[in-house]
């Protein structure tokens, strides 16, 4: 239901009228760094610890941008949650509008059922929203992923790849931002929405809300098909 859904949005919005605006070019490097931690103490005892880093720079034809996370959460019992990501996506740009894209993505969660996971994509995307407030991209092209169960087994497949990164300038101080992305795969298909609103404190300073929710249709035994995160994070720009 979700693919159809993607690709009936895509095809309305491709047809639709946009008003582009140019974008801005630079060869310097840009980057954000987050970092969240909860701890409580007394009846319950928990520590959670989410960092993030983000570097971009967009140039004459080219568009270049690496992501990490990391996430770690424990108990009095011990280790209630691992993961680690890193992703990088480098667009070429055919016009203001159109580019080629080359995506290659590394997940490794401990408590998933799979010691890892490793996708790459090629394919297509245009940005379809180009305003002062409000931008939209869509992309859509073939990959492949390859996996490793936390038992040993190994799992290659071909796989087809969606994404709709929207973001709205609200206002000088704030943003919102939705990425939706969807890997449907010969074996499963993996969802991701992350839904994030900043708010600057000061400078280089914000604050981050980010909502996270992962699907997997196909998973081993014992595992949930749905996760969901809430991480609240200071946000320093540079």
């Amino acid at each position: 239901m979700t693919r159809i859904i993607l690709s009936a949005t895509l095809a309305s919005l491709f047809t639709g009228h946009v008003m582009a605006a140019p974008e801005p070019v630079s060869d310097q490097w840009k980057g954000e760094a987050e970092l969240g931690f909860v701890s409580t103490d007394g009846n319950t005892e928990t520590e959670t610890v989410n960092a993030k880093a983000k570097i971009t720079t967009n140039r004459d034809k080219w568009r270049h941008k690496i992501e990490a996370e990391a996430l770690n959460s424990s108990n009095a019992a011990g280790t209630t949650a691992e993961r680690y990501l890193v992703t990088g996506q480098s667009d070429y740009k055919i016009t203001k509008q159109d580019y080629f894209f080359g995506l290659l993505n590394y997940e490794k969660d401990r408590f998933s059922g799979y010691d890892y996971r490793i996708s790459e994509a090629l394919g297509y995307g245009r940005r379809v929203i180009d305003e002062s407030a409000f931008t939209l991209d869509l992309e859509g092209g073939p990959g492949a992923r390859q996996s490793k169960l936390d038992n040993g087994d190994s799992d290659n497949e071909f796989m087809v790849r969606g994404a709709a990164k929207f973001a709205w300038v609200i206002s000088d101080t704030s943003k919102f931002s939705q990425v939706l992305t969807i890997e449907a795969g010969e074996d499963a298909t993996i969802s991701k929405s992350v839904t994030g609103l900043t708010s600057q404190i000061a400078g280089s300073m914000a604050m981050k809300l980010t909502y996270t929710l992962r699907n997997t249709s196909d998973v081993p035994p014992g595992i949930e098909k749905t996760d969901k995160e809430t991480a609240v994070t200071l946000v320093y720009s540079f």
